[in-house]
């Protein structure tokens, strides 16, 4: 190791500290808060001294791509558990450490979440079928821990961005997959800040010309509007002093995928987010009204999702105004709720439906795939909807009323002939809405058709559907 990465080393370990010191050092006692920090140094040396010698395709020493999945798990509160078995995740696939040594050191709930990163191996199983078992595997111990999902997320991440030593065909292969899966998992637990950069990596290595492109026109909007973005900030800064309001402001560009490249020839409306943090959520109503008051608003752009989140959970002021001969497009959100838009349900104090997503990720694990992708990528948001008794039932959006059918049993899934909602008779393909009130009509049998697998979209549907029509054939033959 040359003195430079011996010096990288040290600056990585002092921040995951510090990290862990800010976020745990007022709620633990100092006898605590000691033992945690020496448990993770221990683990520190542990996994230096498995990795020893070890190197990645890039030529870069192994220990570097654990210390980097340990500071984003530090960086987004993950606890001293979490830590420790980021530091150690890889070590029973790639060294002769064992599961049982790790929990002999560190203690059973280590070892779990080493054990739930950990890839499935069998001579006898072909590389499709180990990776298919690999994510079930990991799914299953999400369903009862989502520190796993979590983890495998920051391990995602740096593989992602330490890609480029793997030959073009399997760079694909990751970065596919990676957009399919992992980013409507991230967006389903409000991860903002993973999906956007799982999804931005990953349409960096599918579709490299047109994220140069997106680069270039990056860097040129940022150039030619400098002074302008300077001017403006100080014009917004000088309002909010004289109202002795606390803010702060920061540029974002928005990263690249696909969608966002469709709409770089609209230019810098587009492409920047002036991001505006208060210390309190009516501080952010003041200072919608300060914003307004000093450039003109455009009718029709704003967004009220402090109180009533979007559907990815998003909670912020949305508002574009006119400055100057460009339009600026606004985001005000409180500190506390920033937090909660990077990091979801790791942030403290975010509320997570646990229930919902358990019941997800079991129904993916009934399916016939590894995942139902076209269902995942919809269940990232979710509405409300009621029973003809005013019971809740939440469902992905998209849902139709045979996906609410199925919801509530199997078997008036099956037997469903048509709904009724809000008092109106409607097919079994009809979309819901958040709120809508849905009544459901048996027939005396099953009337199951191929073609109901393209109107439902929830696991527990569609895999009913598949083995009914399944059994179906096989009884004829």
């Amino acid at each position: 190791m040359t003195s430079f990465d011996v010096k990288t080393e040290q600056r990585m370990i002092t921040e995951i500290m510090e990290l862990l010191v800010t976020h745990y050092g007022a709620s633990l006692s100092e006898d605590e808060l000691d033992h945690e920090l020496e448990r993770v140094e221990q683990a520190l040396a542990d996994a230096r001294s498995s990795h020893q010698g070890q190197v990645r395709k890039s030529g870069e020493s192994y220990i570097f791509h654990p210390l980097r999945v340990t500071h984003l798990a530090a960086r987004h509160w993950m606890d001293f558990p979490s830590v420790i078995a980021a530091l150690l995740h890889d070590v029973v696939e790639d060294t002769p450490v064992t599961l049982e040594d790790i929990e002999k050191k560190y203690g059973s709930e280590v070892a779990h979440l080493v054990d739930g990163l950990t890839k499935v191996t069998s001579a006898e199983m072909s590389r499709d079928d180990l990776k298919k078992e690999t994510y079930r595997k990991t799914v299953l111990v999400a369903i009862d821990d989502i520190r796993v999902l979590c983890l495998k997320f920051w391990d995602r991440m740096d593989n992602l961005l330490t890609i480029d030593a793997l030959p073009p065909h399997k760079q694909s292969l990751i970065a596919d997959e990676t957009r399919t899966i992992y980013v409507p998992l991230a967006q389903h637990l409000g991860m903002g800040y993973v999906a956007t950069e799982l999804e931005s990596l990953s349409h960096y290595l599918l579709y490299p010309k047109r994220g140069e492109k997106y680069n270039d026109k990056i860097q040129q909007l940022k150039k030619e509007n400098t002074n302008y973005l300077r001017k403006n900030r100080a014009k917004i800064m000088n309002v909010c002093e004289q109202q002795k309001l606390t803010v702060s402001l920061k540029d974002r560009w928005r990263p690249f995928s696909i969608f966002a490249a469709r709409g770089m020839q609209r230019g810098f409306v587009t492409l920047y987010t002036l991001e505006v943090q208060v210390d309190r959520m009516m501080d952010a109503y003041i200072f919608l009204g300060l914003l307004h008051g000093l450039f003109s608003p455009i009718p029709g752009k704003l967004r009220d999702h402090l109180n009533l989140a979007s559907k990815h959970g998003y909670q912020a002021l949305k508002t574009t105004v006119q400055v100057g001969e460009q339009r600026i497009r606004v985001e005000i959100t409180t500190r506390k709720l920033a937090r909660f838009n990077e990091s979801g349900v790791l942030a403290p104090g975010f509320k997570f439906r646990h229930d919902s997503f358990r019941s997800l990720m079991k129904s993916l694990l009934d399916g016939e795939s590894a995942f139902d992708i076209e269902s995942l990528k919809l269940a990232s948001a979710t509405i409300q909807v009621y029973t003809p008794h005013g019971e809740t039932r939440t469902l992905p959006e998209g849902s139709s009323v045979l996906d609410f059918a199925f919801d509530i049993h199997e078997s008036l899934g099956l037997y469903a002939r048509r709904g009724q909602i809000n008092g109106r008779t409607r097919q079994l393909k009809t979309r819901l809405l958040d709120g809508d009130q849905i009544t459901i009509e048996t027939s005396e049998k099953p009337e199951v058709l191929p073609k109901w697998l393209e109107w439902a979209i929830t696991p527990k549907a569609r895999n009913t559907i598949r083995r009914y029509l399944r059994n179906k054939v096989r009884s004829i033959r």
